[in-house]
């Protein structure tokens, strides 16, 4: 696993360091400093670097150099991931915009998370909240601190998101599913690459340690629940959980049960590549006239929503040669003008009715060339925001709270989709 972790400033000088395994040494700094800083590849190659058969992971925090050494074959995401941790660590510690200074005057305190937060090479416990509580800076121990026994069973046991004690008067549960659609049309209207990416964020303000039960229409619950389905569920791939969920559960019977964290935090990623209901409908017609001095262009755009909702922030960016003089644009409704330095003419609706269609013709004039070069019709990119709606069908069909004293608890959900990489190629 990690051999080493260092701090270095921006010439390359070790500001702070901890060995755990004795098969690396800070003479590898140098190596780091003569071929990553000195050479200046961050931002330009990737943050790994294998030198005289040791392997550097490194990300920047303003002019600070977060290290990793290793000899041996890690998963990487599991070192950044430690990184980017240990980054947000001392944010809570010592603010947002921790510097090298403030790094130099708190040297103690910075050495016992190194200590509590790896253990021979292997990443441990790395949660704030649960940290502060036998980490305070050196300052006298808090009067609310927990008995022993309890703080073993936050730093060893499984429930190191959430402390006891919270309360609120009201109970209440903000539910966010986020969608982005990702379309790829040929020019002949085939679809070449149609998926849904999602993401269920939530916000809890919930008392105690509640045991939440949270339902989707996943296509494999509503069979084994129900024979007879109204409605068919959604095939629902490449889950991904907060690690609340109960893994367990969920592999035993597609159930997501969790003790929610307190305030924000994302539940679940998903994806969906079957039945997918498209926002949008674009149909276009790009036709070069001979002697290529003019090109024309016809664009329908169909709302597929209902009439009931729709979609804001539209914004379509339709390809035009790099020998565009001037383009004579008339559109049904919204902004459209030719914006010579993105190459192309953007059409800006604010607000799209559902079910609306809308029409856009420009006759684009070209100035002459001496080289005649055929353009390449790079593909129209679509951007939009559909609140209220999801492209996948997926919808929350139930959040329970399970807590000792039985409180009410408010739910709140609420849908966005918008485009991912959303093409069509003319």
């Amino acid at each position: 696993m990690i051999s080493m972790i260092m701090v270095l400033n921006q010439k390359g000088d070790i500001m702070i360091s901890r060995q755990y395994r004795d098969d690396v040494s800070r003479a590898a700094a140098d190596s780091f400093r003569l071929q990553v800083i000195a050479a200046k590849e961050t931002g330009t190659q990737a943050p790994v670097k294998r030198i005289e058969n040791c392997s550097f992971l490194y990300t920047r925090h303003l002019n600070m150099y977060f290290v990793a050494l290793t000899r041996s074959n890690v998963n990487p995401a599991l070192v950044f991931e430690y990184l980017f941790q240990k980054i947000r660590i001392l944010k809570a510690y010592l603010g947002e915009e921790f510097d090298e200074n403030s790094m130099r005057n708190n040297m103690t305190l910075i050495y016992e998370l190194m200590d509590e937060t790896m253990d021979f090479g292997y990443p441990q416990n790395c949660a704030v909240d649960v940290l502060r509580l036998y980490i305070n800076l050196g300052n006298i121990r808090p009067q609310d601190e927990p008995e022993p026994s309890q703080l073993t069973s936050q730093i060893t046991g499984a429930i190191d998101w959430r402390r006891e004690g919270i309360r609120y008067k009201k109970n209440e549960v903000y539910i966010d599913v986020l969608e982005s659609v990702n379309l790829l049309l040929s020019s002949t209207g085939q679809i070449l690459r149609n998926e849904v990416t999602g993401q269920v964020q939530m916000n809890t303000k919930l008392t105690g340690m509640p045991e939440c039960k949270f339902g989707l229409n996943d296509k494999l619950v509503i069979e084994k629940e129900s024979s007879n389905m109204r409605k068919p569920g959604v095939e629902i791939d490449d889950c991904t959980f907060h690690r609340c969920v109960r893994l367990g559960k969920f592999d035993a019977d597609r159930t997501i049960t969790f003790i929610p964290p307190d305030s924000e935090f994302e539940l679940m990623r998903y994806r969906v590549n079957d039945n997918i209901n498209l926002p949008f409908r674009i149909i276009p017609a790009v036709q070069e006239e001979q002697g290529n001095t003019r090109v024309s262009i016809n664009l329908k755009v169909i709302a597929n929503f209902s009439d009931k909702l729709f979609a804001t922030h539209v914004v379509i960016k339709v390809p035009v040669p790099k020998n565009t003089a001037k383009a004579k644009i008339k559109n049904s409704f919204g902004r459209a003008k030719y914006e010579p330095e993105q190459q192309a003419i953007i059409w800006r609706v604010k607000r799209f009715p559902g079910k609306a269609e809308c029409m856009l013709s420009a006759d684009v004039d070209l100035m002459p060339t001496t080289r005649a070069k055929a353009w390449s019709r790079p593909p129209i990119n679509v951007e939009f925001q559909v609140p209220m709606f999801t492209a996948s069908g997926v919808h929350v069909r139930f959040l329970r709270v399970y807590d000792k004293s039985g409180y009410h608890t408010n739910r709140w959900v609420r849908y966005i989709t918008k485009a991912g990489s959303y093409q069509i190629r003319i």
